[in-house]
């Protein structure tokens, strides 16, 4: 069985409104207790597998969960027990399932060896109000769960609204999580009971940042079957840094790799769009609710650069240190700008896409989507290419905007190399990719320094002592200069399309 769900974190002044608005309808009230096992290794864990006992009324139920290809999907197999007392967890009660397969692959584990020792890892005690409600033509369960995760002596509250489908299309879970979102300023997360449970057992707050993955098609693909994997590949690394930096992650490797995340995002909104069959009505509202926020979140990079790197290099070559609280405004708070509705309804605006069912034997108004995809992107890709090599081969020249554009072009560029290299010859794509780097390690420093200096001349004008990082910064400018340069005439004779 394949599940969707749809989780949402309520902050603790909205809980009561919460309550009340799933009362206006028919509710059952339940007491959930789990009991989570894993190896002593977290060897489960380790694969985004979950294995559960739970007593559910008068009955346990074994649960086995695993990772499904798309976004907020998961594969679930549930085993009812019966009334018996805490039973054991037994392996063998998932056999023949596809989720039973991820659980002996994630232990290593054949049907006929000895079971893996398997260990109590953390419990949770959960209070659930649930209601069925139909949401166009499809059946969802909401169900508020309160309550709280138990390892060891550390203790988790929770207080989170979940979406399951039931019965129809994920349109319809994704319509009711949005207007949820927007009436009681709720936001959308990937961290799950079990994955919050497993930090709590080794003391941690959040996860490690996540970085971007290479997406999967089916074969032969569709281009819009394409430009979903593609979304759905940028979601999951968009999701999972979001969901922290929304419950108060600041870390700068999880605000950089959300950043990250929403580049590739926009990238294949701008670029896979004509591939998709467009994104409807809300297409520009997204593109520009992900921009928002990417901007804020570059403010906070920005400042890290600032004081964290650069003022420590200034100071090694000679200069002052400086006093940046009078002259660094305060930042925009990352967990509201991840929490806003507006991004909110976009996340949720694209996983409704990635699960959508298009229309049998329908394609896109223009026919883009019936399309070739190799012929789609060999097409994106010659044009950005050739682009760059044509801005790269005079960049000496170039006004200090165009500079800017050519880094932006290049990072496009990569992205969309990196999205296709699955249909094409791997090796081939590598090689290319390896190729852009220089170009855009080079770019990437460059600009980095040219913001910079703009801020030290800034701060010049009322602290005399910043004099020093802006004429160091601007020596530096013209090696910069001449080092891109370098790497766009290496770029030209050592890159060679893959896609030809």
């Amino acid at each position: 069985m394949t599940e969707f769900e749809l989780k949402l974190e309520i902050p603790p002044a909205r809980l009561a409104s919460v309550e009340a608005a799933l009362r206006r309808g028919m509710t059952r009230t339940q007491r959930l207790r789990a009991r989570y096992f894993d190896t002593a290794d977290r060897a489960l864990a380790a694969q985004g597998v979950v294995l559960r006992l739970r007593k559910e009324g008068r009955h346990w139920v074994q649960t086995a969960k695993a990772p499904g290809s798309r976004p907020l999907e998961r594969l679930e197999h549930n085993v009812v027990l019966g009334s018996q007392t805490a039973p054991l967890p037994d392996l063998s009660r998932h056999d023949g399932t596809p989720v039973g397969e991820r659980l002996r692959q994630a232990l290593q584990h054949q049907p006929d060896a000895a079971s893996p020792d398997l260990t109590l890892v953390y419990q949770t005690d959960m209070v659930r109000l649930t209601r069925i409600v139909r949401a166009r033509g499809a059946l969802v369960e909401l169900a508020l769960d309160q309550g709280h995760i138990t390892a060891g002596d550390r203790t988790l509250p929770v207080r989170e609204l979940e979406l399951e489908l039931k019965q129809g299309q994920a349109a319809g879970a994704v319509a009711l999580a949005t207007t949820w979102c927007l009436r009681h300023g709720l936001w959308l997360s990937s961290v799950s009971k079990s994955l919050k449970g497993q930090r709590l057992a080794l003391g941690q707050d959040f996860g490690a940042a996540v970085g971007a993955e290479t997406p999967r098609f089916p074969r032969p693909a569709s281009g819009r079957e394409v430009a979903a994997a593609v979304v759905a590949t940028c979601l999951n690394q968009v999701l999972a840094n979001a969901s922290d930096v929304a419950a108060g992650c600041s870390a700068e490797e999880h605000i950089h790799q959300l950043r990250v995340g929403l580049r590739r995002l926009r990238t294949a909104l701008q670029q896979l769009e004509a591939l998709a069959g467009g994104w409807g009505d809300q297409g520009d509202a997204w593109k520009a609710s992900l921009a928002r926020v990417f901007r804020a979140l570059g403010q906070h990079r920005d400042r890290d650069y600032l004081l964290g790197k650069l003022q420590g290099q200034i100071e090694a070559a000679g200069g002052p240190p400086l006093d940046w609280q009078e002259t660094l405004g305060a930042l925009p708070s990352a967990a509201e700008s991840v929490r806003s509705p507006a991004f909110q309804q976009a996340l949720l605006g694209l996983i409704g896409f990635v699960h959508a069912v298009p229309d049998e034997g329908k394609s896109a108004p223009d026919d883009t989507s019936a399309t070739s995809p190799k012929k789609f992107l060999r097409k994106r890709l010659a044009k950005l290419h050739k682009q760059v090599l044509a801005q790269g081969r005079q960049f000496t020249a170039l006004p200090e905007a165009e500079q800017h554009a050519l880094r932006k072009r290049l990072k496009r560029l990569r992205y969309l190399a990196e999205f296709a290299q699955p249909l094409f010859a791997r090796r081939k794509a590598a090689a290319y990719l390896a190729a852009l780097k220089p170009l855009q390690d080079a770019l990437g420093i460059y600009h980095d320094e040219v913001a910079a200096l703009l801020v030290w001349q800034g701060l010049s004008g009322h602290d005399p002592r910043a004099l020093f990082g802006a004429g160091w910064l601007s020596a530096r400018r013209e090696v910069h200069v001449q080092a891109c340069q370098q790497a766009c005439d290496l770029l030209a004779r050592q890159a060679r399309p893959f896609w030809d």
